[in-house]
């Protein structure tokens, strides 16, 4: 036992067993009466570790040997999976991934709100594991060995060099190697800290250049010699201007069927799993049963993901979303498509539900907010109370939390759908429908 007040930061503890997973992907281990939380790590593993956070009731620690490995184990198939901290769960093969979203989602829901798990459908498994994310922020970093291309190292904001990344699409890969060859060595690695990269359902490329540096026409010039098949853009970090250089100013999603083709501007919100959403779509349109009478309200509608599919099946579907570069596409996938029963505004969510008052109360209500949730929506519905909420959420503790006010005023979970968005990390996404008991 280490002496009583002294810091154990920094110290190797003696041979751990994981006894679970928990939120947040690290496994959990115990050592002298407090837990330790260890990622890169799967139940059964014996390891060693260093200490890297001391608190009262816990400890955070690094692995520093798999003395014996886990039977649930396997070979990731990234070279730098356990130093890059974009993947925490290519260790574990998919199965045992699906398996440990499932239960702590349920557990989660289970401890916060006290909801029945039988409540709980199975999760839905991702279409592929592999090659999903269809944009992505790469970092970057000029150094004497070149310039680097990846992602920050997990905690840190130093940079893991990553030729090649096995999820993000094949079409992003071969984008990713393009730029790279052709900013290193140029004085213009030095200024640029980000590549934003996204292809669409049809194929089509987009690069966003985040550059610090004055010659913005050099740049350009640069990267329209090389005759890269993209969108590429440069924004400058200074003035915090876009400027589009070439190619086409939006790209463009296939949702529902027969097929709707959805525009959206470069660098506004689009789901990251392109075949998954139209999974999650699905799920939706299945929760909410319309029937062709119901009035829809879609909050943090983006350029329509859901609004448009609702809008088929509803009587009319308003459209709330705050950015306006995504208003802007969902009025023009409104015109292009002919989808005219429903209507969008440049908006807060917050308030909404006031702003429409009984008169225009919606019977349905559909939201998909950011991680941090929308508390402040939940109480709006105890003055303004909807019958039917289809809850997309992408924190399973924020969606607890907003859950747990509901089910305390007035509402009943019917059910929650998780559904995997994003193999090879712990993150889960989710539909939950809930009804008002008036």
């Amino acid at each position: 036992m280490h002496s009583l007040g002294s810091s154990l930061i920094g110290q190797e503890l003696p041979p751990l067993t994981i006894e679970t997973l928990v939120n947040g992907g690290a496994g959990l281990a115990r050592f002298e009466g407090r837990v330790v939380f260890i990622p890169d790590t799967a139940v059964g593993d014996v390891v060693t570790c260093r200490v890297t956070k001391e608190k009262k009731k816990f400890l955070e620690a690094r692995i520093i040997e798999t003395i014996k490995p886990s039977s649930t184990r396997c070979q990731p198939v990234c070279p730098v999976a356990g130093d890059c901290g974009g993947c925490q769960w290519q260790h574990l093969p998919y199965s045992e991934q699906l398996f440990w979203k499932d239960s702590l989602f349920r557990e989660t829901l289970a401890h916060q709100c006290g909801i029945d798990i039988n409540n709980v459908l199975p999760i839905i498994p991702a279409v592929n594991p592999w090659n999903y994310r269809s944009r992505v922020q790469v970092k970057c970093q000029n150094s004497s060995a070149g310039f680097i291309t990846g992602f920050f190292r997990s905690k840190s904001h130093s940079v893991v060099a990553v030729k090649e990344c096995p999820v993000i699409a094949p079409e992003l890969n071969t984008l990713l190697v393009r730029l790279r060859d052709c900013i290193d060595q140029t004085p213009f690695a030095a200024d640029i800290a980000q590549l934003d990269l996204g292809v669409d359902d049809c194929g089509c490329c987009s690069a966003v250049v985040h550059y610090s540096g004055h010659d913005v026409d050099g740049l350009t010039e640069l990267l329209i010699s090389e005759n890269i098949t993209a969108a590429l853009f440069i924004k400058n970090t200074v003035t915090n201007k876009l400027v589009h250089i070439s190619g086409n100013a939006s790209l463009q999603i296939v949702v529902d069927q027969p097929p709707i083709l959805l525009k959206y501007a470069i660098g506004s919100f689009s789901q990251i799993n392109l075949e998954q959403n139209r999974l999650l779509i699905e799920s939706v349109l299945k929760l909410a049963e319309l029937k062709g009478t119901e009035r829809v309200l879609d909050l943090y509608c983006g350029m329509g993901n859901f609004s448009f599919p609702l809008a088929r099946r509803a009587k009319h579907v308003i459209g709330i979303e705050g950015a306006a570069a995504s208003i802007n596409a969902a009025k023009i996938n409104s015109r292009q498509n002919k989808i005219v029963n429903v209507d969008f505004y440049n908006q807060s969510a917050q308030g909404a539900l006031v702003r429409l008052g009984d008169k225009e109360r919606p019977d349905v209500l559909v939201l998909d907010p950011p991680r941090s949730g929308a508390y402040a929506t939940m109480k709006e519905l105890q003055a303004h109370p909807v019958n039917k909420i289809i809850y997309i959420s992408c924190d399973p503790q924020t969606l607890g939390r907003d859950l747990q006010f509901l089910t305390r005023n007035g509402y009943e979970l019917l059910t929650s759908q998780p559904i995997d968005m994003f193999p090879q990390t712990y993150h889960c996404e989710s539909i939950s429908l809930l009804r008002h008991l008036s």
